[in-house]
């Protein structure tokens, strides 16, 4: 297995990536000229090219023309494919097996290191064709070269139309976060491009443009080789050209030098997010140059032969956002496609096109046929009040509560809803929420039993096992089997003992589904949650009053909340979380993966019925909630390309290499088809994470427990010797997760987060078979080093 790769940084090469414009814009001459420059920048450093694909004749070949005019320079074509058109048809009808994008970018890498270890100096690596014409996989070069984010110089077009496709490559590449250090084109003085050119990048990006003249017209062989020769000794002697390899240089130092530093500048300035700054030193700082697919390219010193940017897994998603990868240029192009056509427009009592096709595409999406409203905020924490306020408004109008009466929520103990002040109160106290001087409690939380894989078996606390999850989740099997009695005889014991003895009042139900994120990654029995929500919908003692109604969709005894924050949007395999319980909540809430992992963006769902009860000829009777970023047209947008996206891969089985390998013997999916494990996914419950490292873990010493469901995992660890605290304030998952920090050689390293005793690690939608594998590899030598 080829070795995870990540960007391209040496301290003592400097490597710099030729763009062209267009076709025919002179790439090879200007990287004859960059190389003749830099060859004579430092006696003690060599220059070298490199061209990965080339297409056409080989003795026309870039290559060959670049080591025709210096001689002895240490040029190397990676494929060359006869046939002078773009690299996929050339590859396509070539009597070679076409590279993949990887095979590729290792041998970029493996080019660069050599150089780097043996001959420190300079290394243009030279593209064909333009910023989008195809690499031989068909990937256009812009993405097919994006994981080395090499800096880049970008020649321009000096041809009629010249001005709009320079502009447009510079585009294409900035948008994919590409650095453009230099723009270099010819001088011709019937289009004068570069007369426009110049300003315009100097001007608008402080990006410096060098010119020279146009290269002689090819007359002969004999004279066009003599001809060109004199074209660049003339050209090598523009004093505008000759600052080129120090301007290049210091950009390079000034990189370097900018990571170095960022830590300690960082310690100093930044105030992080759950983080105690008494336990920070610079050292422990992870410095993120950049990020692509599944992994951020950090910063780390080491040997000469070896990149400073090391790859990294996002292990935390980037704390559940991550989906689509980063980096990811259809998300990017939304984005900015949004960002042009509108900026941000005010909502209140308007619409825009974004924002109408996303609550539409969710309202179809969500299979709920309660939701029929969307109402947008900013994260999931408002998005959370926003549902709560909802509830709590719903009930107190039908039941008729007068203003200053206390009404709380139900909930479940260890959930959490958000950080704000009031998601805050929805939770129980707890070390979130403990030393917040206005935090109050507003509710009940009843316990919930966990599920776990505890040597090789799945059980359910408090009793039960099971031969696989999927049978945990066969939540109406096992309610006619009547094993959701127990529960509900305990719940409606403790509702009974909360409303009839302590008198207490409570305005909505509120559920994390299937999950407890942030209090510790708790698996719950989907039996219980969906007992719990029958009971309370078939209790009105809870409010004390009977509300008779023909609608089936209306709520009755409390509405019922979902946040789905966490475990909505394909985190846990499917469209929504609530689909696991066979219940359907009145209200809905919806973050995180929403938007791909590109911005921030929340929407809270509503039935009608909810919704009706905020009617009134009175404005103050309204929804009074609201952002100044309401439904923003740049994050509708993203959110709208990113559910497209995960429909059209549920639909067309983007996941079956999970789906069908994941419970081990199961001929349903064993031997079916794309088509077939597709159409039985939304009843399936399956995880990227496979079947024989769940098994491993549940056997290893010191794990109490193990589960795995779509895209997570979660591993709880038990109590040690060296184990301080307990719960969130636990260090029992500190070792492993300082032993997957560890760089692998081959496999890079996993960034991860820990929930006191709960390391847990999430890949993304789109992170590949490989890469998940590559991670299993790096979590058994993790837990071998450190436990």
């Amino acid at each position: 297995m080829s070795p995870q790769l990540g960007a391209l940084l040496h301290r003592s090469l400097r490597v710099y990536q030729v763009w062209g414009a267009n076709t025919e814009v002179g790439k090879t001459v200007f990287s004859t000229i960059l190389c003749k420059l830099t060859s004579g920048y430092k006696p003690d450093e060599k220059t070298a090219f490199l061209k990965p694909v080339s297409t056409g004749p080989a003795e026309e070949a870039d290559g060959r023309h670049i080591s025709k005019f210096i001689p002895g320079l240490d040029s190397q074509t990676l494929y060359q494919f006869d046939l002078p058109v773009s690299p996929h048809l050339a590859a396509q009808v070539s009597q070679q097996n076409t590279p993949s994008d990887e095979e590729v970018l290792c041998k970029i890498h493996e080019f660069a290191s050599r150089l780097a270890s043996t001959n420190p100096g300079w290394l243009f690596v030279e593209t064909a064709g333009g910023v989008h014409s195809p690499g031989p996989s068909g990937t256009t070069q812009a993405d097919l070269y994006r994981p080395l984010r090499l800096p880049a110089i970008l020649i321009g077009d000096a041809k009629l139309g010249g001005i709009s496709s320079t502009i447009s490559a510079f585009e294409s590449l900035k948008i994919r976060g590409y650095d453009v250090e230099l723009v270099l084109l010819f001088e011709d003085k019937t289009y004068q491009n570069h007369s426009y050119l110049t300003p315009y990048f100097q001007e608008k990006h402080s990006i410096p443009v060098q010119t020279v003249p146009l290269p002689p017209p090819r007359l002969s062989p004999s004279n066009d080789i003599s001809n060109m020769q004199a074209y660049y000794t003339t050209a090598l002697g523009l004093p505008s050209l000759s600052a080129i390899p120090s301007h290049l240089s210091s950009l390079h130092q000034a990189r370097i030098a900018r990571l170095q530093s960022m830590p300690e500048t960082a310690s100093k300035t930044i105030w992080y997010p759950f983080t105690q700054h008494q336990q920070l030193t610079p050292d422990k700082i992870t410095v993120i140059d950049s990020a692509k697919d599944s992994h951020f390219d950090t910063f780390q010193s080491g040997s000469p032969s070896k990149s400073l940017l090391r790859p990294m897994f996002d292990g935390s998603a980037s704390w559940w956002t991550q989906g689509l990868g980063h980096g990811n240029p259809a998300l990017s192009l939304a984005a900015a496609y949004a960002a042009g056509r509108y900026g941000h427009v005010m909502f209140a009592e308007a619409v825009h096109e974004p924002a109408l096709a996303l609550a539409e595409t969710l309202i179809t999406g969500m299979g709920n046929k309660r939701l029929k409203r969307v109402f947008y905020s900013d994260n999931g924490s408002t998005g959370v009040e926003v549902g709560v306020k909802m509830a709590l408004g719903a009930a107190r109008g039908r039941y008729g509560w007068a203003g200053e009466e206390k009404v709380g929520v139900i909930g479940l103990k260890g959930s959490y809803h958000g950080d704000t002040i009031g998601a805050m109160d929805c939770s129980e106290p707890g070390v979130f929420n403990e030393k917040v001087e206005w935090y109050e409690g507003k509710g009940a939380w009843l316990g919930s039993p966990g599920v776990r894989c505890e040597k090789g078996v799945w059980a359910v606390e408090g009793g039960g096992e099971f031969k696989t999850l999927g049978d945990v989740f066969d939540v109406e099997g096992r309610e006619k089997r009547g094993e959701g009695r127990g529960y509900e005889k305990e719940i409606r014991g403790v509702l009974e003992k909360l409303v009839g003895e302590e008198g207490k009042k409570f305005g909505a139900l509120i559920l994390e589904p299937v999950v407890l994120g942030a209090g510790g990654m708790h698996l719950v029995d989907p039996l219980f949650q969906r007992t719990l929500v029958k009971v309370v919908r078939q209790s009105p003692e809870l409010s004390g009053r009977k509300h008779q109604s023909n609608d089936e969709l209306d709520w009755s005894g409390l509405p019922v909340v979902f946040d789905e924050v966490f475990t909505g949007i394909y985190r846990l395999g499917r469209f929504s979380a609530a689909s696991f319980l066979g219940v359907d909540p009145d209200i809905s809430v919806h973050a995180k993966l929403l938007t791909g992992g590109l911005l921030p963006l929340s929407v809270t769902l509503a039935s009608e019925s909810v919704f009706r009860s905020f009617l009134s000829d009175d404005k103050s009777d309204a929804l009074l909630h609201g952002h100044s970023y309401t439904a923003h047209a740049v994050g509708c947008q993203v959110a709208l390309e990113s559910l497209k996206t995960m429909m059209k891969m549920e639909k067309s089985g983007e996941w079956c290499w999970a789906i069908s390998s994941q419970q081990k013997g199961d001929d349903q999916t064993q031997h079916a088809s794309s088509e077939q494990v597709a159409a039985i996914a939304d009843s399936r419950v399956w995880s990227v994470w496979s079947h024989e490292l769940i098994e491993w873990l549940s056997w290893q010493k010191g794990v109490e427990g193990v589960w795995a469901l779509g895209t997570v995992l979660a591993i709880h660890m038990g109590s040690a010797g060296s184990v301080v605290g307990v719960g969130y304030k636990s260090t029992a998952a500190k070792g492993l997760q300082a032993a997957l920090l560890k760089a692998s050689e081959d496999d890079g390293s996993v960034h991860s987060r820990v929930l006191g005793n709960v390391l847990y690690l999430m890949a993304g939608q789109t992170t590949t078979e490989k890469n998940v594998r590559r991670v299993e590899r790096l979590v058994k030598q993790g837990l071998e080093d450190g436990t």
